[in-house]
């Protein structure tokens, strides 16, 4: 799955070298057999982002993108739209992306972290229950599910956050001196460290939905996507 990752990564016009950042040998080991990058990191950071942050300290770059090991589906154009939003917007110091929730089960699923903006496209809050809490609905049916299933339209005040972060070098490694936030540690969403700190996190629209791996499920649908997909090319 990792290569697929990277492979992916490197097909974005924005990004010029990738680097699987890992704690874990096997990895390590899987990512350069394929002839790709990789660095063993310490096995003590409390996040992805930390992580990345170890590995940045090392490289003469500018921006530095986060793609998550769980998202062999990314598309590279939303990698770019994410990059070119941070570029392009001098006060913005660090991007993410977001797409639409198309189904019932994701809202009510903590693996998938949703994400609030604002008028401005920044993000307000993430979480991985459901927000914004729709409790008229909820009031009116008696629980959210029962609110999602009489009331369908209630899916699109929802958004799934994907897992991708863009930043400013400097602006990760003073990110990675902080402590934890309480609700980062809660939540196990590292971006909320930033959200604490009154960072103001750019928002961006991913140009097609991803599909991140949490569990066994996820994984069996991506395998079928991968298949399905490699028929077609061929």
């Amino acid at each position: 799955m990792i290569v697929h990752v990277v492979e992916r990564v490197l097909q974005s016009r924005t990004v010029s070298r990738a680097i699987v950042a890992t704690d874990d040998e096997r990895i390590f080991n899987v990512v350069l057999a394929a002839g790709f990058e990789a660095m063993m990191t310490r096995d003590d950071h409390a996040s992805g982002t930390d992580r990345v942050a170890e590995v940045a300290r090392d490289l003469d770059a500018k921006i530095i993108v986060n793609v998550q090991g769980d998202e062999p589906l990314i598309d590279p154009e939303t990698i770019d739209r994410a990059v070119n939003e941070l570029s392009k917007s001098g006060n913005v110091l660090m991007t993410t992306t977001s797409e639409p929730i198309t189904e019932t089960a994701e809202v009510l699923n903590p693996a998938v972290v949703k994400v609030v903006v604002d008028g401005e496209d920044y993000a307000t809050s993430f979480s991985r229950n459901p927000i914004p809490w729709p409790n008229q609905a909820v009031t009116r049916h008696g629980s959210i599910e029962a609110a999602l299933r009489n009331e369908p339209a209630l899916l699109f005040s929802f958004r799934k956050h994907t897992g991708l972060y863009v930043y400013r070098r400097e602006f990760l490694l003073e990110f990675a001196g902080w402590p934890q936030a309480e609700t980062e540690r809660q939540e196990s969403l590292e971006q909320l460290r930033a959200i604490q700190r009154g960072v103001k996190i750019k928002v961006v629209d991913a140009a097609s939905q991803s599909i991140g791996v949490d569990t066994f499920e996820d994984l069996e649908r991506v395998r079928a996507l991968v298949e399905r997909q490699t028929r077609i090319a061929v």
